[in-house]
């Protein structure tokens, strides 16, 4: 396998809050290799966004960065001043935010967004810049006639698409997506996730998704992180942890949502809530929601265990203490 484009290396951000710092990513480490398709999946409030913030170098006040690297193609983005990184941004990684509407300026059309994107690059000829326009608003499947279109005009799954297309405008190594996908219905959905893998497969880019939707990560991710309380609990292979989850959290995830093949079962779910991050229990932070925990569970904290092609922090398969 070709060396990775990213290397996360923990990762730890904390929120500042009047009680106290909370640890809102704790110790994440994971690597992403080229044309990769890295889904990271788990319950609202887990990280999930604040991980790929820190990792594009975008989180503000009151999140901060206190520990760990970025490394981006041999350079720790850590350690870049905000021009470095604004040269960087866009033209080597790019990022589609969860809300398109919010994300994209409501007072200047398409065309002019995405020409501004390309002369903070050094991209001033004109003929350049409208058929780099018109190239990558036609691949995401949009009439390039509405480069002319205010953000208010299109609809929601175009709007998406237009972000998209502005991701793929400096042809990037590593595109990092929000949630792309929260604010529209189950058919532009997959429409919008066939096309995104229908680009990847033809550009060869990276692709980091978030999301709360394990279907969607199930029929398009190539390995797929699960997080919990600021922390991975598992990653590897999407189909195999799809079809044998080690992680207590992972099954009950999977036992949440239905299945379209073989028997229908009942749906489980997770019992309580996810924890205060200010108040932690001690331990696994799973463990006061786990139907398998054991004594020690409250008292020691799991590492990441090898489990066939997978890492699984559970207790229950630390080697040393089976």
């Amino acid at each position: 396998m070709a060396d990775p484009i990213l290397e996360v290396q923990d990762l730890r951000v904390e929120y500042a809050t009047p009680d106290g710092p909370a640890p809102a990513v704790d110790r994440v480490s994971f690597v992403v290799h080229p044309g990769e398709f890295l889904g990271i999946v788990g319950e609202s409030g887990c990280g999930k966004s604040t991980l790929l913030f820190a990792i594009a170098q975008l989180l503000t006040p009151p999140a901060r960065l206190v520990d760990g690297s970025v490394v981006f193609r041999g350079q720790n983005l850590v350690q870049l001043t905000g021009r470095e990184l604004r040269a960087v941004r866009w033209r080597d990684y790019s990022m589609v935010m969860q809300s398109a509407m919010n994300a994209l300026n409501p007072v200047k059309t398409v065309a002019a967004q995405y020409a501004d994107a390309m002369r903070a690059h050094g991209h001033s000829d004109r003929a350049e810049i409208r058929r780099r326009s018109h190239e990558v608003l036609s691949l995401v499947g949009i009439d390039p006639v509405h480069l002319q279109s205010f953000p208010h005009q299109l609809s929601g799954g175009m709007r998406q698409r237009v972000m998209i297309a502005m991701a793929l405008l400096l042809s990037p190594e590593l595109i990092v997506m929000d949630e792309p996908t929260s604010a529209l219905d189950v058919v532009a959905q997959r429409s919008l996730m066939v096309q995104i893998k229908a680009l990847q497969k033809r550009l060869g880019f990276a692709v980091i998704f978030v999301t709360h939707d394990m279907s969607l990560v199930s029929h398009f991710s190539d390995r797929l992180a699960v997080m919990y309380a600021g922390v991975v609990v598992e990653i590897g292979r999407t189909r195999r942890i799809f079809d044998s989850p080690s992680h207590p959290y992972t099954q009950g995830l999977l036992e949440s949502f239905p299945s379209v093949h073989g028997p229908q079962v009942p749906l489980r779910g997770i019992p309580g809530a996810p924890p205060n991050m200010l108040m932690l229990p001690p331990g696994c932070r799973f463990h006061p929601r786990c139907a398998k925990a054991m004594p020690r569970c409250s008292t020691e904290s799991p590492d990441l265990y090898a489990v066939e092609e997978a890492q699984v922090r559970c207790l229950l398969f630390d080697a040393g203490h089976a």
